[in-house]
C-alpha cells in the first residue's frame, strides 16, 4: 500500500488524519510581565489547527532560568498553565492534536532576561554571535556559568515538572527540545561540553542528561506521548560536533530503547535554524541516515516543499514532515496541499510585529 501525506498515521497513542505537522516556531507574543500565553496565541494556534493534524508548539521555557528571548511563553507557573489551557482547548475544538515543546536555552540567553543572573551551560564557554536582551536589543553573548554536578538533577526535575504542567494544560503530549544549540545539545557536543564529571567526556556521558530527561518526562506522560527533536548536523547557536554520526547513532539507539512516540530530525540543509545559511555538501538526509536505527515514528523538518515531502513519505524515509514557514504564511496548509492550491510564500522581506517592534521573520522562525 502506497503511503501519502494524507494517509492516517498513528503516533504513540494518537491517530493523525494526515502527515503534515506544524513545526515549533518561536513567536515572542506572550503577555507581560509573566510570559503568559494570551488571546493572540490562542488565535494563532486555532487558525492552524486541523482535524487530526499535529501541532508542535513553540518552545516553552521550563523555568525562569530556561528563557532565552523576551516575550516567549513559559510552562512553569499556574498563570502560564491556564494560558496554555486556552490554546489547547481551541485546538481540540477543531479536533487537532497539540504537543508542547519543552525548552531550556542554556547559554543562549542574557542576564537582562534572567533577572540579572548569568545563563547556565555545561561549561563556561560563551556562544558566538549576539543575544537578545530584555529590551530586544542585540549584544554579545555573555560567558555562562557552568552548572554544578549537583544542579543537574534539579534541571531534570524542571523538565519533569514542566511535563506535569503541560499535562494539566491539556496538551496531548510533549516534545523535548534537544536541538539547535540549546542546553541539551550543549551537553551533547564536545565543543560546548568540556566537563570531567558524570555528564562530560565520553559520548555516553555527554548523552546522559538527554536520556535522563527523556526518561523523567516519559514517567510523567508515558513514552507514547513524548517526542524528541535533534539536529545532528546543526550549526545554529554555535553548534559544532566533529563526529556527529558516532554521537547521534549512539544517542538515537539509546532513545529507541525508551520507546518514545517519535523522533523529530532537522535536516542538514536547514541546520542553521533560520539564523544563517548553510550549504552542507555531500551530506545525505538525516532521515535517511538514522531511519535504520529508529523503530518508531520519524518526523523530518527542513526546507521541505509539498512535492519533496510527499516523496519522502512515499519512499519510507520519513513518516511525517514538519513545515515551518509554510505554516506561518498558510494557516490552512494541509487543506491547500490536499487541494493543490497555490501556497503563499515567506521571504526575508516579510516582517511581523512583535510587542510594537518589527522583527524580520527569519530571526525567529524555528525553535
Amino acid at each position: 500500500m502506497i503511503r501519502t501525506l494524507f494517509s492516517p498515521l498513528k503516533i504513540g497513542s494518537q491517530t493523525l488524519a494526515h502527515r503534515i505537522v506544524m513545526a515549533p516556531l518561536t513567536r515572542m507574543r506572550a503577555a507581560q510581565p509573566d510570559n503568559i500565553p494570551q488571546l493572540i496565541n490562542v488565535e494563532y494556534y486555532q487558525q492552524r489547527a486541523s482535524k487530526g493534524g499535529l501541532i508542535i508548539s513553540e518552545g516553552a521555557q521550563i523555568s525562569p532560568m530556561a528563557q532565552g528571548m523576551p516575550v516567549t511563553p513559559g510552562i512553569h507557573s499556574q498563570a502560564q498553565i491556564d494560558g496554555w489551557k486556552n490554546v489547547t482547548d481551541a485546538v481540540h475544538k477543531k479536533e487537532g492534536v497539540i504537543f508542547l515543546q519543552l525548552w531550556h536555552v542554556g547559554r543562549i540567553s542574557h542576564s537582562s532576561i534572567l533577572n540579572g543572573n548569568l545563563p547556565v551551560a555545561p561549561t563556561s564557554i560563551a556562544a558566538p554571535g549576539k543575544a537578545f536582551t530584555a529590551s530586544f536589543d542585540r549584544t554579545e553573548f555573555e560567558r555562562p556559568r557552568a552548572l554544578d554536578t549537583k544542579e543537574i538533577p534539579l534541571v531534570i526535575e524542571e523538565y519533569a515538572q514542566a511535563a506535569r504542567n503541560a499535562k494539566q494544560a491539556g496538551f496531548d503530549g510533549v516534545e523535548i527540545h534537544a536541538a539547535n544549540g540549546y542546553l541539551l545539545e550543549q551537553f551533547l557536543h564536545s565543543s560546548t561540553n568540556q566537563r570531567t564529571d558524570y555528564y562530560g567526556g565520553s559520548i555516553e556521558n555527554r548523552c546522559r542528561i538527554v536520556i535522563e530527561v527523556a526518561t523523567a518526562v516519559s514517567q510523567v506522560f508515558g513514552a507514547d506521548k513524548v517526542g524528541i527533536r535533534l539536529s545532528p548536523f546543526g550549526v545554529a547557536n554555535g553548534s559544532n560536533e566533529e563526529d556527529p554520526m558516532t554521537l547521534y547513532s549512539f544517542l538515537i539507539k539509546k532513545l529507541a530503547a525508551l520507546n518514545l512516540a517519535y523522533l523529530h530530525l532537522i535536516e542538514p540543509r536547514a541546520s542553521g535554524a533560520g539564523q544563517e545559511e548553510v550549504n552542507h555538501q555531500n551530506v545525505p538526509l538525516s532521515s535517511e541516515l538514522f531511519r535504520p536505527i529508529w523503530p518508531n515514528i520519524l518526523i523530518a523538518a527542513g526546507n521541505y516543499k509539498p512535492d519533496t515531502a510527499s516523496a519522502a513519505v512515499e519512499n519510507g524515509h520519513v513518516d511525517a514532515v514538519a513545515f515551518g514557514r509554510y505554516f506561518i504564511a498558510n494557516p490552512d496548509l494541509p487543506l491547500r496541499v490536499k487541494k493543490e492550491h497555490l501556497l503563499t510564500h515567506t521571504t526575508e522581506q516579510h516582517f511581523m510585529v512583535v510587542t510594537k517592534r518589527a522583527i524580520p521573520i527569519t530571526q525567529h522562525l524555528s525553535n
